[in-house]
C-alpha cells in the first residue's frame, strides 16, 4: 500500500471521527438542554413521528387517556411539531390570567394559509395590531348583541322552512335524515346573514355555494405531512392536496368577489344597519385610516361560514341525540317549550327568555359535546413557565375542552347527560371565571361569534320541540342510539342522525 493511499484513509478516518464527536456533542448538548428547560412530562416517542401515532382518530380521547397517565400539562412531538396539550381547568386558568398574550398565537398551517388569503381572516390571524382591527370590526359592526338581534326574522323565516319540510316528510312515518337537514338550516342562516342570500337554495349560485362551503370547510381541517414535517411539504405538492386547496381558494374567491361586486352596485342608501348583510356591513364602515383590503373582507366573510354553519349544526345534532337517548329529559324540557308558546301560531324572540329548562338542556350538549373539543390551536410567541415547566416559544397549545368538561373532580356524574346540573347554578358562557365549563374557548382568543351561534341553536331547538314529537326509527332502542363521533373541524355524528316526527297540535 503506497503512502498516499495510507494518507488518505487516515484523513478519512480523521473526518469521519470527528464528524462522530460532533454529533455525539449535539445530542449531549441538545439533551442537556432539554434537561435545564424542565419540560412537562411526555408519553415515549418514537423516532421521526415522535408521538404521532398515538394521537389516533379522535385526539381529544386519545390525550385524555395519555394525560391521564402523564398529568394535565402533557408535551408531545406531533412529527416535527413540538406540541403541549392542556388537559385541566386550573392550567387552563394559570394560561388565561398569567401568560394569555403569550398563548394569543396561532400556528398557520398549508390549509389555512391557503384558504384564507394567507390569514388575512380574523380567527386564525395571527396577534396583533390586525387581529385587533379585526377583531374590534367583527364584534362592533357584526357579532353585537344589537346585530344579533337585527337577524331575528331570518332565523324565524329559514326554521319556518324547516318545519315545513319536516311536516311533509312526516306524512308517511318514515324516519327523516335530520343532520342533513339541520346542516341546510344552519347554512342558509348564516348565508343570509353574511352575504344576503341562500347557501343551500335550489339550483344557481345558492346550490354550487352550498356545496362549496361544505367542501371548504372540510379541507381546512385536513391533516397533511407538510404541518407535522415541514421538510417533506413538497409531497403535499406530490399528492395532489395542495392543488386542491388551490382550486376550492379560486372558486370561493371567484364567488365572493362575485357577491362583492354587487353589494357595491347597489349602491344602498340604507341609514340605519337594520337589515343590512355582513358584506353590506363591511363596506360601509367609515375609513379611519386602517381600511381593510379586499381579501381581509372576504378572508373575514369566509371564516363566518366556516364557524358558523358547523357550530350550529352540530350543537343541535346532539342535542336532539342526547334528547333522543334520555326520554324523561325530552318530555321535560317539551312541556315547557309548550306552556311558553301555548297556542302561538310561531315562537316569538321574548319567548325563548322563559325557557330556563332548555338554556339547560344545550348548557350540558355543550359541556359533552363542545364546538372545537381541543379548542382551536395556539402557539406561543415566547418561552414561559406554566405550572412550573419551562415551554418553549412557538410551541403548538392545544386544550382538551373535552377532557376538563368531562373531569370528574369537577363534575358529579361527568359523563351522564344531566342538564339539572345548571339549574339554579350561575354557569355563564361569557363567565371567564369558571375554567370548568369553557365550549366557546378562554382569553383573547376566545370566539365572539358566540352569542349569534347560541341564539340560533335556541331557536331551532325551541321550533323542533314545540311543533313535533319525535321517535328513533322502530328497530333503534334509545340506548343503541349510535352516538359513534367523527372528528374534523369540530366533531359531529358519525353516522346521520334519522327520526321519526309526527306533527304536535295543541
Amino acid at each position: 500500500m503506497d503512502i498516499v493511499t495510507v494518507e488518505a484513509q487516515i484523513v478519512e478516518q480523521t473526518w469521519t471521527n470527528l464528524f462522530l464527536v460532533a454529533l455525539l456533542l449535539f445530542f449531549f448538548l441538545n439533551f442537556n438542554k432539554r434537561g435545564k428547560l424542565n419540560l412537562p412530562p411526555s408519553p415515549p416517542r418514537l423516532p421521526i413521528i415522535g408521538n404521532l401515532h398515538q394521537v389516533g382518530t379522535l385526539p381529544h380521547r386519545s390525550f385524555q387517556t395519555l394525560s391521564s397517565k402523564h398529568g394535565p400539562l402533557m408535551f408531545l412531538h406531533i412529527g416535527h411539531t413540538p406540541t403541549l396539550v392542556v388537559s385541566s381547568a386550573e392550567m387552563a386558568q394559570e394560561m388565561v390570567r398569567n401568560h394569555d398574550i403569550a398563548f394569543s398565537n396561532r400556528p398557520i398551517t398549508t390549509a389555512v394559509n391557503i384558504l384564507l388569503y394567507g390569514c388575512k381572516d380574523f380567527g386564525f390571524a395571527p396577534y396583533g395590531e390586525y387581529w385587533r382591527q379585526a377583531r374590534k370590526i367583527c364584534v362592533l359592526h357584526l357579532l353585537s348583541l344589537k346585530r344579533v338581534e337585527s337577524f331575528h326574522f331570518i332565523r324565524e323565516e329559514e326554521v319556518s322552512v324547516l318545519i315545513n319540510k319536516i311536516r311533509r316528510g312526516s306524512l308517511d312515518g318514515s324516519p327523516i335524515n335530520m343532520s342533513e337537514m339541520l346542516l341546510g338550516t344552519a347554512h342558509n342562516i348564516i348565508s343570509r346573514c353574511v352575504i344576503g342570500q341562500k347557501g343551500n337554495g335550489e339550483g344557481g349560485d345558492g346550490t354550487r355555494f352550498g356545496d362549496l362551503t361544505r367542501r371548504f370547510m372540510r379541507q381546512i381541517s385536513e391533516s397533511n405531512v407538510g404541518d407535522m414535517f415541514p421538510s417533506l411539504g413538497w409531497l403535499d405538492v406530490l399528492t395532489g392536496f395542495v392543488g386542491r386547496l388551490k382550486d376550492t381558494a379560486k372558486e370561493m374567491d371567484e364567488f365572493l368577489e362575485k357577491v362583492i361586486e354587487e353589494h357595491m352596485a347597489l349602491k344602498s342608501d340604507m341609514q340605519s344597519d337594520q337589515g343590512k348583510d355582513f358584506v353590506q356591513i363591511l363596506l360601509q364602515l367609515p375609513s379611519d385610516g386602517s381600511e381593510l383590503t379586499r381579501d381581509n373582507f372576504k378572508a373575514i366573510l369566509a371564516d363566518m361560514f366556516v364557524a358558523g354553519t358547523e357550530s350550529v349544526s352540530t350543537a343541535t345534532e346532539w342535542a336532539m341525540a342526547e334528547l333522543m337517548r334520555h326520554p324523561n329529559t325530552m318530555k321535560k324540557v317539551q312541556e315547557e317549550v309548550r306552556k311558553v308558546v301555548g297556542k302561538k301560531p310561531k315562537i316569538d324572540a321574548e319567548d325563548m327568555n322563559e325557557m330556563e329548562y332548555l338554556r339547560c338542556v344545550i348548557k350540558e350538549t355543550f359541556r359533552l359535546h363542545p364546538p372545537a373539543p381541543l379548542m382551536s390551536p395556539r402557539q406561543t410567541s415566547t418561552g414561559v413557565t406554566l405550572g412550573g415547566y419551562h415551554i418553549p416559544p412557538k410551541t403548538r397549545v392545544l386544550v382538551n375542552v373535552w377532557a376538563i368538561q368531562r373531569d370528574p373532580k369537577l363534575w358529579e356524574m361527568a359523563e351522564v347527560f344531566y342538564p339539572e346540573r345548571f339549574e339554579n347554578v350561575a354557569f355563564d358562557f361569557k363567565d371567564q371565571k369558571r375554567f370548568e365549563f369553557i365550549p366557546f374557548g378562554i382569553g383573547r382568543r376566545s370566539c365572539p361569534g358566540m352569542g349569534f351561534g347560541l341564539v340560533a341553536v335556541e331557536y331551532i331547538m325551541a321550533s323542533l320541540l314545540h311543533w313535533f314529537d319525535w321517535k328513533l326509527p322502530h328497530h333503534v332502542a334509545p340506548e343503541d342510539l349510535d352516538i359513534t363521533e367523527a372528528f374534523g373541524l369540530g366533531v359531529s355524528m358519525k353516522f346521520p342522525l334519522y327520526l321519526v316526527p309526527t306533527v304536535y297540535r295543541p
